[in-house]
This record gives structure tokens, sequence and C-alpha cells, in this order.
């Protein structure tokens, strides 16, 4: 919902609206556009349910368990190639790109008509993201109790500093007063520094493919909230937008989403299509956040895409 609808509703207290503003800030996308509060609201409703997981160990731990499990099963991985062609690829029946448009089309031997090219070549990306790394001496001195236990925090202020700062990244401006999403992991899993010390890492939007330095912004934004932050620090280490691309080429221009999420970009990614995930290619399809249900932590476009995959395999083995 946007801003000026969240403030008419009866969250008569202003922490309840700048909750609301800061979990639908998830969008990427000023708060008075359509569609952005369906990501506070999932996110919230998530929170309640299941919590926001911090996998022990490393987000790492994920990936290679996803790994093992698929060699399990007699799957094999290979991540030390930079495919340029899909004719580098082995025989395959399907091919699944965790890509968005702009790397599909960079592919050779896609065999795709030219009208889903221009389609895909109109594909829109939003704004970046700055991040920063900590390593620190002690956890975050929060004045608010509750964050001290809190594996996520979102720094924005009130209702309207969150949807000033969202706006002006969306007018090509970086907020002296960004709203930042921060993570503690240590607090509940110590083991990802040394005894005693701790980390956390934040992140703050930026407009696309922006180069400024935004630490001393996002620190202030903590330091404001936690006084004496400053002082915990013992080493820091940054990502602009552009270098978050160079070190994923899906996060065009630092967008993490893999694509704006607005009204006309949310279920028509990366083209309208009844099957968004196949392509023209019956061999090829799209399984990146540049699908349905698009960015998060969920895995959801993988799962469609192999269903769709799956699918047309079917057919075509029924039909011969």
């Amino acid at each position: 919902m946007p801003a000026t609808v969240l403030a008419r509703l009866n969250f008569r207290h202003a922490p309840a609206q700048a909750l609301l503003a800061g979990l639908s800030a998830h969008s990427i996308l000023p708060l008075e556009r359509p569609v952005s509060a369906a990501f506070g609201l999932v996110l919230g409703i998530l929170a309640h349910a299941v919590g926001w997981p911090i996998a022990r160990g490393g987000t790492q731990r994920v990936a290679d368990a996803l790994v093992g499990y698929l060699g399990s099963l007699g799957g094999q991985t290979n991540t030390s190639m930079y495919v340029t062609s899909l004719s580098e690829l082995p025989r395959h029946r399907a091919a699944l790109l965790d890509l968005t448009p702009r790397q599909v089309l960079g592919i050779e031997g896609t065999e795709l008509p030219k009208r889903y090219r221009r389609q895909l070549a109109r594909y829109r990306y939003g704004p970046g993201v700055f991040k920063v790394d900590w390593a620190l001496e002690t956890p975050i001195p929060w004045t608010a109790e509750a964050c001290r236990a809190a594996g996520t925090v979102h720094l924005g202020g009130t209702l309207g500093e969150v949807a000033a700062a969202e706006a002006a990244v969306w007018r090509g401006e970086h907020p002296a007063r960004p709203f930042v999403i921060l993570a503690q992991p240590t607090l509940v899993d110590p083991s990802r520094a040394p005894p005693n010390r701790h980390i956390a890492w934040a992140y703050c939007h930026v407009p696309n493919s922006s180069t400024v330095d935004m630490a001393g912004a996002i620190e202030s934004q903590v330091e404001r909230f936690a006084p004496g932050f400053g002082r915990r620090i013992l080493a820091r280490s940054t990502r602009n937008a552009c270098q978050m691309e160079a070190s994923n080429p899906n996060y065009v221009g630092g967008d993490i989403n893999g694509g704006v999420q607005d009204l006309l970009q949310l279920w028509t990614r990366p083209v309208p299509r009844r099957d968004p995930y196949a392509t023209p290619n019956p061999r090829m399809f799209l399984c990146s956040s540049s699908t349905p249900p698009g960015g998060g932590v969920h895995g959801m476009c993988g799962f469609y895409a192999a269903r769709s995959a799956l699918r047309r395999i079917s057919l075509t083995a029924g039909s011969g």
C-alpha cells in the first residue's frame, strides 16, 4: 500500500507505520507506487510465521547443501567456467538459465526469434545497492533493547523519512539519510567471527550503476540509533553498485532484484507470456529472479522453471 495510505490506516503509533514502511521498502520502489505494500505484507507474514532464518556457518552452507543433495541423486556441478554459448554445455534436453534478460541476450546459440529478443531488450532494471560489511569489537550498542537480539534491523526513522529516501533514489539522488537494511549474524551464530568478536552487514538503495561511497551515510544512520557504533568498528569492506555487478553480472547496475518489480513488471517478467519460464526455444528456460515471483530468498523462480521444463519434456516424450 502507498505511504499516503499507510498514514491513514488504524496504525496510531508512528513506530508501527515506520515498520510497515520499512518492510514495503524491500520492493525497492517509491512507497507511493502500487504493489509496494505487497512486499511489506508478505515479509511481515513470514516474519511472524517462521521468522527470517540465518544459515549457521554462512549462506554458502545453503548452496553446499543443495549441491550435496544434487550429487546424491547423481547430478554434477561445474562452477569454474564462464558460459558464453549454449554449445559449450553438455548435450541436454533442457537448459535452465539463471540469468537476467541482458545476460540471456549475450549468450550465443539461443535461437530466439527477433520479437522475443526485442521484448527482452526492453526489460527494465531498477535501483542498485551499496553494501558494507563490518568486523566489530562488540555487538552494536542499540538504544532499543529489542534490536540487540534481532537478526535483521531496518533503519529509516519515521514513515516520512523512509518514503523520502526511497523516492530520492528513484529520482537519481543519494539520500543523506538512506533506508538501511542491516543483519547481525553473530548474535545467533558466533561461529562466523573469532571468539568475543562480531560481524554485521548492511546495504542501502542507490541509483542504478552508482559509484558513490555510501558507507558514511549508512554508518551515520547506525550511529543515530546506536551511539558509539563507530568506536566498535575494527574493519570494513564496501561494494558500490557497479562493484556489485562486477561480482555478479546478474546484478545489473547493482540491481539485486533482477529488475524492477512494479505493477507493469511484477507478473510479466521477463516478457508477457502464459508460461514466463519457457522461451520460444523449446529446450531453453529462464529461472532467475527476472521471472515470477521475482527477487527474494525463496527459490520459487527455479522451482516453477523446473516444473515448466519437466512439463515440456514430458509432452515432447509423449508426442514421440
